[in-house]
């Protein structure tokens, strides 16, 4: 296995040099859409080469250079309101000064430019150089044939909008990740409910960013304002719920299809080897919005709603887990159904209550679903270049309910996990759609 990883992450890595380093045909004067869309497509690449980002780093991230979009967009958009005073702790933003040019699409790259190198400062040498390649192409194409003193201050000013949502970022409690997020000394709860390693790796002995359920929120009054109701009682009595559950997990993984394994596969969305779970939906969004040629401002709007919705859907989902601290599948079968039982993917080092992949494919969902509407198709090829086949859905919640039963299929989540995590979603991504992005 560890093979296999090295071979995809060399690859990745390779790609990702790549695609960036190969100089413009021109220096062509962009569009803020494309700008936008390039810096996203380069932080999802960032994503998957830097060791830290598990999935709830990662949907920080996303929402914190999200905000920063939207803001250094709508400061010079007079139709378009800002997030501050809506989103928990987000102060008055820098304002333009009246009567002087700005370039928007120079504002909106200076934000995302120092936003990225802030959040992905620990990357790798490569991921450093491709990250500067960037910063130079398209400075120098967002500069085309405008004037200096415009340049000059247009970059100023977006650099001074991605400090003020940086400055606010280090007070959330999430800023510092030690440790890959893994704590040097955690006790581990007593009784057979409870959490247990499910790994051999020494860092995995403990579970991931335990504390990270009382980060503070974007949207939501705080971690626990989507609780759910308590996971079925645990018992080893096999005429008890919790052992169906049990049971429809080992069932299930043991006739697997081939179309589940696909499932399976597609949404895994492993930390190191895939843009992670937020990531993916973020590309999704991405898609929709070059494939329909949105304006930058419906797309920072939805790209910074869909970051927020993501953060918040883990904080939540964080907080409920290491509420209830519930062993993982893979535990309860060995010790009660079967010892040598494996499942299709490496399960998660965390607790297994509510499922993740359902809350933040919820709280998307939702989110996505209010912005362009209840039946929307569309197609998902964020894994083509790894070698996963493009997938369709009628809509976003038929790929959302995709997401949470592929961690069925895969053998990590009992059903409850995954029918209330999706709940859960969905009254995460409420609180996004409250916000008034419209003036």
């Amino acid at each position: 296995m560890d093979t296999v990883i090295s071979r995809r992450a060399c690859a990745a890595v390779l790609a990702l040099c790549l695609d960036l380093s190969a100089p413009a045909a021109e220096a062509a004067r962009k569009t803020p859409e494309e700008v936008l869309r390039a810096w996203y497509g380069l932080v999802l690449k960032l994503v998957r080469h830097t060791p830290t980002y598990s999935p709830p780093v990662a949907a920080r991230a996303f929402a914190y250079l999200g905000v920063a979009a939207y803001e250094a967009t709508s400061s010079g958009a007079p139709g378009m309101r800002s997030l501050a005073g809506q989103l928990n702790g987000l102060a008055d933003l820098p304002k333009r000064e009246a009567g002087l040019d700005y370039d928007n699409t120079i504002v909106l790259d200076a934000a995302m430019s120092t936003g990225a190198e802030a959040f992905f400062e620990n990357t790798g040498p490569t991921g450093q150089r491709v990250m500067a390649a960037q910063a130079a192409q398209s400075s120098g194409e967002a500069a085309t044939d405008v004037p200096a003193e415009v340049v000059l201050r247009s970059r100023t000013y977006g650099e001074a909008i991605a400090r003020h949502v940086l400055a606010w970022s280090k007070t959330d409690g999430g800023a510092v990740v030690e440790n890959l997020g893994f704590p040097s000394a955690y006790a581990l709860t007593a009784g057979p409910s409870h959490w247990a390693p499910t790994s051999r790796i020494a860092l995995q002995q403990t579970p991931l960013l335990p504390k990270w359920g009382s980060n503070r929120t974007f949207a939501l009054k705080d971690g626990m304002a989507c609780q759910l109701p308590p996971p079925p009682d645990y018992s080893e009595d096999k005429s008890s719920e919790f052992y169906r559950q049990a049971l429809e997990v080992y069932d299930t993984v043991k006739t697997l299809t081939d179309e589940q394994k696909a499932i399976a596969r597609f949404w895994s969305d492993d930390p190191m080897l895939s843009p992670t779970p937020p990531g993916h939906w973020i590309s999704i969004a991405l898609q929709i919005l070059e494939r329909d040629h949105r304006k930058v401002a419906d797309s920072a709007d939805i790209l910074a709603r869909i970051g927020i919705a993501e953060a918040d859907a883990f904080i939540g989902c964080w907080n409920t887990k290491y509420q209830y601290d519930l062993l993982r599948p893979i535990t309860y079968i060995h010790r009660v159904i079967d010892p040598k039982w494996e499942p299709l993917l490496i399960t998660p080092p965390f607790p297994e209550y509510p499922s993740g992949h359902s809350t933040q494919s919820g709280a998307a969902a939702a989110v996505l679903t209010q912005f362009f509407g209840e039946n929307f198709a569309f197609e998902d090829a964020t894994h083509v270049r790894d070698g996963l086949q493009a997938r369709k859905y009628a809509s976003f919640w038929a790929a959302a309910k995709e997401a949470a039963e592929s961690r069925l299929y895969g053998g990590i989540h009992f059903r409850a996990a995954i029918e209330r995590g999706l709940d859960q979603g969905a009254c995460i991504g409420v609180a996004v759609n409250a916000l008034r992005t419209k003036k």
